[in-house]
């Protein structure tokens, strides 16, 4: 059974899975879960993730301790001032009150590149369910323009052997059959560049998906494309993950300016401190003045730290902060520019694609035609050996235009929902288990105040290819009836029978 494309609200979603065949669905899904450009991306996410408590950590309390022990090895007199051993401890308590707003900047900008991260995900989502595309239809095409190739090659043979029949009868020359065996020498090496494409288009499968590629079903008719570029456009200007990444990475840099700008103000902090000593019963006679062998005191205070020159440094880094600023809106119209042209491009694409489809069916079914009455032509005579194989190529060639066409149809129209924010794996019914969901981690990290909280060591996600087999250009398709004749067969179509007749 076919499985189709259906939307479900804005998206499209994969339904209904065939038996006995590999699917796009089933493909796309794999490559969810294991491709490791994906998963390196998630990775990243949640690294960027942990920007949030880092920067949240600045505002936060902080506290320290020092300790030091000596022992003095050597020395001439046991002195007030020169004990034999001594240890101190000094912890300390620092709270900041103000930091010139460089601490919130910090925050709202890795919380606004946090949202730009999972946008980029999304971004990555794309890219990677278009290349598992591409390479699933890929192979699709690869397979049957092998199979027509090695239709072409058993057809010449038998064309061949037929024109050596003929030929020792005397009914052709030894032209007729070099120009057998030449067009035959010609289809074998037009094979064995099929061959070596469907194996290369095989290993690219392998690539993204992970896994070989079994026999492959047919894939879906694409639901709901654009009537035209201008809505594409539209579509994408909204929706495009690539361009919400970059404009929330440059909302991101006015916090950064802000960042920057506080250094020259401020800082305000309460400061809590202790101090412990112990000398071991070696300060000597220091008791005689009221001196004790071990003692502790502790302040709070205020502390005020007011930047008066700091060499320029502050005045540079809002420089740089705002050159960023104007580079990252830059980016943005760069990459707007590019997802207007991906629409756009895309569009045309699929739109000529469809044309070519048109016009190569009527091309296959004209050239079938046109085989048919040569070899009728033939059979009285009237038509060459070279006529035949004229008809042949043209023919094959035909065919080889329109399984082109279809992949690229199909493939443009996937790009064009990728462009347009489409055909991402929250518009896609993928089996396989849930969806990953980045907020998740966030939420689990972002306000983690511990420093001893447990961080789990990574381990692999995407699977490994080591293990998978050279790939082949085995393929199992039946012949066409139409072209498995020879060409001295009686005619069957009614001008040839009419021929035979006069």
């Amino acid at each position: 059974m076919r499985y189709s494309l259906s939307l479900a609200g804005a998206g499209l979603v994969l339904a209904a899975a065939p038996a006995g065949a590999e699917t796009l669905r089933e493909a796309l899904a794999k490559a969810y879960n294991t491709n490791p450009t994906l998963t390196a991306d998630r990775a990243n996410v949640r690294a960027i993730d942990e920007n949030v408590p880092i920067a949240r950590a600045q505002g936060l309390p902080a506290a320290n301790a020092a300790m030091q022990y000596s022992e003095n090895v050597y020395n001439d007199a046991n002195t007030l001032s020169n004990p034999k051993r001594q240890i101190g401890i000094q912890p300390q308590l620092s709270v900041p009150l103000y930091a010139g707003g460089g601490i919130r900047s910090s925050i709202r900008a890795a919380e606004t590149r946090v949202d730009a991260g999972r946008l980029s995900l999304r971004d990555t989502e794309a890219s990677v369910f278009s290349s598992v595309v591409g390479a699933y239809m890929d192979v699709i095409r690869d397979e049957a323009i092998v199979s027509l190739n090695a239709q072409n090659v058993h057809v010449l043979e038998v064309n061949l052997q037929a024109s050596r029949d003929r030929f020792q009868v005397g009914d052709l020359t030894r032209t007729d059959v070099a120009q057998s065996e030449a067009r035959l020498a010609l289809a074998r090496s037009q094979l064995q560049s099929a061959q070596a494409q469907l194996i290369a288009s095989r290993e690219s499968y392998i690539r993204f998906v992970g896994t070989p590629p079994g026999k492959l079903e047919e894939p879906p008719a694409l639901p709901n494309l654009p009537a035209d570029p201008e809505v594409a456009v539209d579509v994408a200007l909204k929706d495009n993950p690539a361009l919400l990444a970059a404009q929330k990475s440059r909302d991101a840099t006015v916090y950064d300016v802000g960042t920057a700008a506080a250094a020259r103000l401020p800082r305000v902090s309460a400061i809590a401190s202790g101090n412990y000593f112990n000398y071991f019963d070696s300060l000597g006679s220091g008791t005689q003045f009221g001196l004790t062998q071990t003692g502790k005191s502790a302040t709070v205070g205020v502390q005020l730290n007011l930047p008066l020159y700091q060499g320029g440094g502050p005045t540079a880094l809002i420089r740089q902060a705002q050159a960023r600023r104007g580079q990252a809106i830059e980016q943005v119209t760069e990459v707007e520019r590019n997802v207007i042209a991906q629409a756009r491009s895309a569009y045309a694409i699929w739109k000529s694609s469809l044309q070519v489809i048109a016009s190569s069916e009527a091309a296959v079914n004209a050239n079938k035609l046109s085989l048919e009455g040569v070899r009728a032509e033939n059979s009285v005579g009237s038509r060459t050996i070279l006529d035949i194989l004229n008809a042949e190529q043209e023919l094959l060639n035909s065919q080889i235009t329109l399984v082109s066409a279809q992949r690229d149809a199909y493939v443009a129209g996937f790009s064009l929902l990728a462009a347009m924010g489409k055909a991402e794996a929250r518009d896609l019914g993928l089996d396989g288990g849930a969806l990953y969901d980045p907020v998740v981690n966030y939420k689990r990290v972002s306000h983690t105040i511990w420093d001893y909280a447990p961080a789990p060591a990574p381990k692999p996600v995407a699977t490994r290819t080591t293990a998978t087999p050279p790939q082949t250009a085995i393929v199992t398709k039946p012949l066409d009836p139409f072209l498995d004749t020879p060409v001295d067969s009686p005619a069957t179509n009614p001008t040839d029978s009419a021929v035979r007749k006069r």
